[in-house]
């Protein structure tokens, strides 16, 4: 890759897998449409020489990942200091259960992201600012201009980290059942189960008035 191409991420060795490999890709398209798909992720980090990942919910803004946590919490406490805070950011979507004829050769159909680098505390107001209403707009968008902002106080208890998308890639497996040529006559059924994520129809709060209606964004979120 050129090191003037704006299309691609940059590649290094914890972003290059052994295994595979075809299945990986740098395109910042890819990547963003992975990202911009979901709004959970998996934080990685290490506490006393100890891994621990901890799931929270994440939002994309051009090439930046913010992620959202308590000021209290170990991680948000790590990033606040200097030099920041490493991490892995991981994002997968599943897609399929791929059933094959022989045990072994069972697989997942997924699209996965995963980021690494060093996280660091958001303290500039502005900044915080949009990176709360993205969070919010991440699992629902067009839910920040429709809720009430957040006060000092829960301000003062808020916290959110941001990771640069410097050090990123994806993989993804969208294919069939693999089986080996010997397995090919075994009496078992082999095929792909898909795996949709469907959001239902809103239930209002018992204290809304009935005449209130469905705002638009949650209707085409359906």
């Amino acid at each position: 890759m050129s090191a003037n191409d704006t299309t691609q991420y940059a590649r290094t060795p914890r972003t290059t897998p052994t295994r595979y490999r075809d299945r990986a890709t740098w395109e910042r398209a890819a990547i963003h449409a992975i990202l911009d798909e979901g709004y959970l992720c998996h934080l990685g980090f290490v506490v006393d020489g100890a891994p621990v990942v901890l799931p929270t919910i994440y939002a994309r803004v051009g090439d930046r990942l913010y992620l959202h946590g308590s000021t209290g919490s170990r991680p948000l406490r790590a990033a606040a200091a200097d030099p920041g805070l490493r991490v892995c950011v991981t994002v997968t979507l599943e897609d399929g259960l791929v059933l094959t004829r022989s045990a072994f050769n069972h697989s997942v159909n997924f699209r996965s992201v995963v980021a690494h680098g060093t996280a660091h505390r958001v303290t500039d107001p502005e900044e915080l600012s949009v990176a709360l209403d993205a969070l919010v707009d991440q699992a629902v968008p067009g839910r920040s201009a429709d809720c009430r902002p957040a006060d000092a106080r829960e301000l003062a208890a808020t916290a959110v980290i941001r990771l640069d998308l410097d050090e990123v890639s994806a993989k993804t497996r969208d294919d069939g059942a693999d089986d080996d040529p010997e397995d090919m006559d075994l009496p078992h059924w082999a095929g792909v189960i898909p795996i949709r994520t469907v959001r239902g129809t809103p239930v209002p709060h018992p204290a809304l008035p009935p005449e209130q209606p469905l705002p638009a964004y949650l209707r085409d979120a359906r």
